[in-house]
């Protein structure tokens, strides 16, 4: 049975989906720039994870959004001289062809937030008539204080979520007269950019709202397991947490919170914000798909992955060495049910633990017989992608 880390209740539980669809949500990309190691290592972990799934009989619904209004995209654009909506469209099918040459398995459905603002109006009207936001000339911003549970996914203090807030893009734009500090913008009336019509006049959705909503219209009001980068726990997905419980009535709306550890360069967080990035495609200059993969999943995937080239050229002569032990597929290979299978994929369903089942692997590969080879074959294939 897998078993799965949950963030929020900071422990790891076998995974009992609510029906007979499993239904996954992942923050998806705010495309302002070309896809670096950290989207892929994230985007990766959820793709094996869903692989995972299906090959042991689930069906999956995965939705996976894109942030395509943000002040990142606004700040981004305006310092290029570019149109905000055509950098946006222009990244995102970068994004798009980076996943692609990566082997991912495409979410179901991938929701953009400019498309479903009506979804968002709807859940601020709620949210306003349950008594958990108010509006300040013009904007609607989410009252913490009527949360209990709030912070009890990210654990920080007032004090550091506070020091976490004034370093996000659209500080700025925050009303002073707020009720309190960390009170989060639902609705912003904006002095510039795109805006839209809305009950409380023109302007543009917050960014956390835009989550909530996306994940509620396309997969109904209880999830069985949300994910992104473990930047986002705060406070993105704290205040998900809120806005989306205080809306629906029901808690948990999700039942694990699945978060990937950051990519670092120099011992520092990769981010489009700091540029000290490393791309997706300069990266396939010097591997191949597979052996890309077989690097970024090659660690346990909530710690932080330092990223060093040395270590990607050896991961890629280890893929190398694992795809001529495994032999060519065939189409008849199929996982079966043999004792070096069974320990590879207790690995996968021990949280996911891909290095350890890549170790079974390579031990496995240089002994097995034919008939074990082809099982092998079909997960490193089929659920990992490394070969």
């Amino acid at each position: 049975m897998l078993r799965l880390y949950d963030t929020r209740r900071r422990g790891i539980f076998p995974f009992r989906p609510r029906g007979r669809e499993v239904t996954l949500y992942v923050c998806g990309v705010t495309p302002y720039d070309t896809t670096h190691l950290g989207h892929a290592r994230t985007y990766l972990t959820f793709d094996v994870l869903v692989r995972l799934l299906e090959a042991r009989g689930r069906t999956v619904r995965y939705a996976q959004n894109v942030t395509d209004i943000d002040e990142s995209i606004l700040q981004r654009a305006a310092r290029d001289g570019v149109a905000w909506d055509a950098l946006g469209k222009r990244e995102e099918r970068k994004f798009l062809e980076d996943m692609d040459r990566l082997g991912w398995r495409k979410p179901d459905v991938m929701p953009h937030a400019t498309r479903e603002i009506r979804y968002m109006h709807q859940l601020i009207r709620q949210l306003l008539e349950r008594g958990a936001a108010y509006v300040v000339d013009g904007s609607v911003y989410f009252s913490v204080a009527t949360e209990k549970r709030y912070g009890e996914l990210s654990r920080l203090s007032p004090a550091k979520m506070r020091a976490i807030l004034a370093t996000q893009d659209d500080a700025a734009l925050d009303e002073r007269r707020r009720r309190d500090p960390l009170d989060f913008a639902l609705w912003r009336s904006v002095p510039s950019g795109p805006t839209w019509p809305s009950p409380w006049g023109q302007g543009r959705p917050g960014w956390h709202i835009e989550c909530s909503a996306m994940a509620l219209h396309h997969l109904g009001d209880r999830i069985d397991i949300h994910g992104g980068g473990a930047d986002l726990i705060y406070p993105h997905h704290e205040d998900e947490i809120a806005q989306s419980e205080a809306c629906t009535g029901k808690c948990p709306v999700v039942g694990w919170w699945v978060h990937a550890g950051l990519v670092r360069l120099d011992m520092a967080k990769m981010s489009k914000s700091d540029g000290n990035m490393v791309f997706v495609r300069d990266a396939l200059t010097r591997a191949s798909p597979e052996a890309l993969r077989f690097y970024l999943l090659d660690s346990p995937y909530r710690r932080p992955f330092d990223h060093e080239e040395p270590r990607l050229a050896r991961a890629a002569a280890r893929q190398a060495t694992l795809a001529a032990d495994l032999g060519r597929p065939t189409r008849s290979d199929a996982i079966g049910r043999d004792a070096a299978t069974r320990r590879v994929l207790a690995a996968l369903e021990d949280d996911l633990n891909v290095a350890r089942a890549i170790g079974r692997l390579e031990r496995s590969a240089r002994s097995a017989d034919e008939r074990v080879r082809a099982s092998l074959r079909a997960i490193a294939r089929g659920v990992l992608g490394i070969v």
